[in-house]
């Protein structure tokens, strides 16, 4: 018992000593940075020459080079100097941040559908975002997007989107399904600002316009069979970031909320309410085993329409289910996966995953008695791999199958990049 607690007081006493002689840095290096500036990263991080040396300090500012897009890796290095003084390097391996996607998949009718598009996650050397994309889903997309969290400071950036999207989207009700050409045309603004190291949030507003053009299917009293709507939108995030990073592994909690109050010109689209939370918790096994997972909780106004804002799709919540299969309400979706690393090679890395893939649904006017009826509920498990790159950021390319084992359960494979979540 005693040779256990040993260990643990003379790390104490070895801290101590060190907070004891005040050792001041005197001189803060950056080393490895390329095409991140210098200066954009000196202002970012805590620990400033003249400071005392402090570890604590020196580990947050590593976890915070590490959440930067153009940054795959960083550690520390001290160097002590006469006089209880030091150097202190912060040593950086830079991501390649000029990133194309593309994306593979089906449409609501099962058409071929596809999103490419090319991002610069590290523009001016400042971790500025700039991206654009084209998607074809039976008809043409386009959007633009600009965010630079730490544009005026290193707690004060802002975002800047425009999307003029146009794509075939299925409609329920009376237990059948009609199709509409929906457009959804806008320029959205947010502020974005960094409480402290592990609390940020976001607070905006956007303007749009929402337009829905019957094309086939089944039709209804009081649904209109076409619509254009002005709205208006005020959205407000809050990110509690815990996460800790090493190259493709994640290990920690997160929470991210998300309310938005929609404002409409037409009762045919009324205004509502909508708020979903993830909470997302990751946990290291081994050397190579990876645990993730994804809780989403989503309510929104109660309203009985037909162009609910809640979907099951693909893309979003449930692998293998097809894309927007159903509308809702309110959720409740979790995602558990185990990722394990097959292949780790200095650059390459292929990764194995097996998944399940959980959600219900509360029906647009229906109960909360609604999210616990089986025929709400799909239950999918899977398998996937992923292809990435450890020195492009965000390079992974996933392939995932998923089986329905619930009622009336479908299957498919869906493509994308970067994780699910």
């Amino acid at each position: 018992m005693k040779i256990k607690i040993l260990p643990f007081f003379m790390l104490l006493f070895a801290s101590f000593l060190l907070k004891g002689q005040d050792i001041r840095v005197i001189e803060l290096k950056f080393e490895g940075a390329k095409r991140t500036k210098i200066s954009f990263v000196k202002n970012l991080v805590d620990v400033k020459e003249g400071m005392l040396l402090d570890s604590v300090q020196m580990n947050r500012d590593i976890l915070r080079l590490k959440r930067l897009p153009s940054i795959s890796h960083a550690y520390y290095e001290i160097k002590n100097l006469a006089n209880e003084t030091c150097e202190v390097a912060y040593v950086i391996e830079e991501n390649f941040t000029l990133i194309p996607f593309a994306n593979l998949f089906s449409s609501s009718n099962d058409d071929f559908a596809f999103r490419i598009g090319l991002q610069e996650f590290n523009s001016f050397g400042r971790n500025i975002t700039l991206g654009a994309f084209y998607q074809y889903d039976n008809y043409s997309s386009f959007g633009l997007s600009v965010r630079a969290p730490y544009l005026f400071s290193n707690k004060l950036g802002l975002a800047v989107n425009y999307n003029n999207f146009t794509t075939l989207e299925p409609v329920f009700f009376q237990d059948d399904t009609a199709d509409y050409k929906y457009n959804n045309t806008g320029f959205e603004l947010l502020g974005l600002y960094e409480l402290n190291f592990k609390n940020r949030i976001e607070l905006g507003f956007s303007f749009f316009t929402e337009d829905y053009e019957y094309v086939e299917g089944a039709t209804g009293v009081g649904v209109p069979l076409n619509l254009n709507v002005d709205k208006h939108l005020f959205k407000f995030i809050y990110d509690y970031n815990s996460l800790d990073y090493f190259y493709h592994y994640l290990e920690g909690f997160r929470s991210q909320l998300n309310l938005q109050y929609v404002g409409s010109t037409n009762t045919n689209l009324p205004e509502f309410l909508i708020g979903f939370n993830d909470f997302t918790y990751f946990k290291r096994i081994g050397d190579r085993g990876n645990w993730a997972n994804r809780l989403r909780l989503g309510l929104a106004s109660n309203v009985d329409s037909p162009f609910a804002p809640f979907t099951v799709d693909n893309n979003l919540n449930i692998r293998g289910v097809g894309n927007t299969i159903d509308r809702g309400t309110g959720m409740v979706v979790l995602n558990t996966e185990y990722r394990q690393t097959l292949i780790d090679k200095n650059k390459f890395v292929l990764q194995g995953n097996v998944f399940v893939d959980g959600g219900t649904w509360r029906n647009p006017a229906g109960g909360f008695d609604d999210l616990l009826k089986s025929e709400n509920l799909r239950i999918y498990p899977g398998v996937g791999l992923r292809f990435m790159h450890k020195r492009v950021f965000n390079a992974i390319f996933r392939i995932d199958y998923g089986y329905g084992i619930t009622k009336d359960g479908d299957n498919g494979i869906v493509f994308g990049i970067g994780q699910y979540f």
